[in-house]
């Protein structure tokens, strides 16, 4: 996997807007109190962006060799031509 730190937490907090946005409009429709309608859509937001990061880290977990120094690693950088010629 890789992608940097910075692109991962940026597709999370768009994931998030985007359930919390579908679920901002769920709840409008139904006849819930503005209060409620508010609480649940920051909750959704939260606990996605919550659930998004610790995919990622479950994944970066289960990908051999994979290292946090290597995840924003440039492609041609040394640990990978030393992982390339082994």
């Amino acid at each position: 996997m890789y992608t940097t730190p910075r692109v991962a937490q940026l597709r999370n907090i768009l994931v998030s807007i985007g359930t919390g946005g579908i679920t901002l409009i769920i709840l409008l429709i139904a006849p819930l109190g503005l209060a409620t309608v508010i609480i649940n859509t920051l909750l959704v937001t939260v606990s996605t962006y919550i659930v998004s990061t610790v995919a990622d880290r479950v994944l970066l977990w289960l990908e051999p060799g994979q290292t946090a120094q290597r995840l924003g690693a440039p492609p041609n950088s040394d640990s990978n031509l030393r992982r390339r010629r082994d």
